[in-house]
């Protein structure tokens, strides 16, 4: 069992750029999408964070996966977006839509993640298969998945919004 999961991992690595390139599209769509139905709408706060995940997405393509710093970089793109993310929060978004608390929780998630494989590449060096490259290979593409069906939903699909304030309303 473990060899197998190993082998569907590293072919994971295998077609990793063309799914940065997939994913980058899964957000253009999205934007374009969330642009379309926001016509003759008030509110425009989807689209506007829509736009922001696509110029971010579509940036990181240009990085090149090839260099030792890849996953530092990515964390920077993925730490500059949220704070994008937020500046938008506080300077234009009046209704707060729900895509915000996940794209917020989901680029954190996949910041922590980059980091951690950078720490792991480059700071302590490990040639090895291990578990921190398995929740790398099978987190990051349901939260980028994730991220981007709820920009077009919505929906609060794991209900963590609610758990959230159902969390915070009690204490």
């Amino acid at each position: 069992m473990g060899n197998r999961l190993e082998d569907f991992f590293w072919f994971m690595v295998s077609i990793g750029e063309l799914y940065g390139i997939f994913i980058a599209w899964l957000f253009v769509f999205t934007f374009l999408y969330n642009l379309s139905a926001a016509i003759n709408k008030t509110d425009n706060s989807r689209t506007y964070l829509s736009f922001i995940m696509m110029v971010s997405y579509t940036l990181c393509l240009y990085i090149d996966m090839y260099t030792p710093l890849r996953h530092l970089q990515l964390f920077i793109f993925d730490a500059v977006t949220i704070a994008a993310i937020i500046i938008w929060r506080f300077s234009l978004g009046r209704v707060i839509p729900v895509s915000f608390y996940y794209l917020v929780g989901g680029l954190s998630v996949n910041a922590t993640l980059f980091l951690a494989m950078h720490v792991d590449f480059i700071v302590n060096p490990y040639c090895g298969y291990w578990w921190l490259w398995g929740v790398y290979g099978s987190v990051m593409p349901l939260v980028d998945i994730t991220m981007a069906v709820v920009l077009v939903t919505n929906k609060d699909l794991l209900k963590l919004v609610w758990l959230t304030k159902k969390l915070t309303t009690h204490v």
